[in-house]
């Protein structure tokens, strides 16, 4: 019994004397990173234009980045659609994200569609000396999409969709076994219209949307092992259409969306010796908040509670948008929209306003946008591009 008594001392003497001598880290963000992070840059004008918001809007070409089920909704036969997003357009010329998409809309209940995107970083000149030749480097970053939609209720659609991943940011004059990362993701998403329905004076459609977008294992970047979770991203979102007349049409929409990755832990050592430095035999320890060093599937699930600071910082991890697209015969449009994210998580915060054309089977889309945070956006006064063809527009009948 003295025994035991006094080894229950000394375990609680030591874990006490423990804690205290535990120091945090300075200087540590709560701000979520991933690899390929340009997979969330809104690739085309029209969602831009509107804040950056796809799920939940009604059917385009570029529906593929967004919501691919709203293909088997779509009222043309097929498409195919480019855009052109500059990038840093205030330091330098040579950085943009392009993207080419094709959809065909195969029966009344299916459609399927094939994407490519490629984010190029510009050239970066390396000189070793003032007598070297300079090494020019290229570093970009790619996707390559494919997608199947298919009606499984007469105002409901789901699509899956598979990614190839390819990030060359490494610069093999500099070390000869560089090697550019790779993946593969999977998407899965879900769209609902509900039939035109008569109010008293205007007629009016409900539209829903969600997609989990970039499901897949990390991406490795070199061989010491080090990896990087995918963007993967829960996106929800709702609108309606208020139909006045054959004319003129309001969409209104709301958009909420959630990394599907764990946060960041604050982290910190256990100082034994008392010199406030940490030594080789004094280990990074978790002082709040979960480990990251989880697979991509258990990091999914963990995104929704492992903040340090709880459930508020849980919700400061959700960015909302709001937006509006008013369109005149089908023809013209006008758009306009916000985007929010938690100062502690990003900040970044936007409005943007947008315009689409429209001329027998080709559509013009162009959006432009405006920082309304304290951090500068890469995309702050940037003019967007959005070219689109559909061919065999009133094949089918949606609306």
């Amino acid at each position: 019994m003295k025994k035991s008594l006094i080894a229950l001392i000394t375990f609680t003497f030591y874990n006490f004397s423990t804690a205290q001598e535990t120091i945090i880290f300075d200087n540590q963000s709560s701000v979520i990173t991933t690899g390929v992070p340009f997979l969330l840059i809104a690739a085309d004008a029209r969602a831009a234009g509107m804040g950056d918001m796809g799920v939940a809007t009604s059917v385009d070409a570029f529906s593929q980045q967004w919501n691919p089920s709203k293909y088997a909704f779509s009222e043309a036969q097929s498409g195919i659609a480019v855009s052109y997003t500059p990038y840093l357009s205030k330091l330098v010329n040579d950085i943009f994200l392009g993207n080419v998409t094709y959809f065909n809309r195969i029966s009344e209940r299916s459609a399927f569609a094939a994407s490519f995107k490629y984010f190029s970083l510009g050239e970066i000149e390396l000189v070793q000396d003032e007598f070297s030749q300079a090494l020019v480097a290229k570093p970009n970053e790619l996707t390559i999409d494919a997608s199947y939609s298919l009606r499984l209720a007469d105002q409901f659609s789901m699509a899956v969709g598979l990614r190839y991943l390819r990030s060359d940011l490494k610069i093999q004059g500099l070390d000869d076994s560089a090697k550019a990362a790779s993946s593969v993701a999977v998407d899965i998403s879900g769209f609902y219209q509900s039939e035109e329905e008569v109010y008293d004076s205007f007629n009016g459609r409900t539209r829903l949307g969600f997609a989990i977008q970039n499901l897949g294992p990390k991406i490795k970047y070199d061989d010491a092992g080090r990896e990087s979770f995918l963007p993967t991203t829960l996106r929800l979102g709702g609108g309606f259409d208020f139909i006045f007349d054959d004319y003129n049409t309001l969409a209104l929409t709301a958009e909420v969306t959630k990394l599907l990755v764990p946060t960041p832990p604050i982290l910190g050592f256990v100082d034994t010796n008392g010199n406030g430095r940490q030594d080789g035999t004094e280990p990074t320890i978790v002082v709040e908040g979960k480990s990251q060093d989880v697979n991509f599937l258990k990091g999914i699930f963990q995104s929704f509670g492992d903040a340090p600071g709880g459930f508020s910082e849980e919700m400061k991890e959700f960015t909302w948008a709001l937006g509006a697209e008013y369109r005149y015969d089908n023809s013209f449009a006008f758009r306009t929209g916000y985007f929010n994210e938690s100062d502690d998580k990003g900040a970044r915060k936007f409005f943007a306003i947008g315009a689409g054309f429209k001329y027998t089977t080709i559509n013009i889309d162009m959006s432009y946008l405006f920082s309304a945070s304290k951090v500068q956006s890469p995309l702050e006064n940037t003019l967007r591009f959005s070219l689109t063809f559909n061919f065999g527009d009133g094949t089918y009948r949606e609306y």
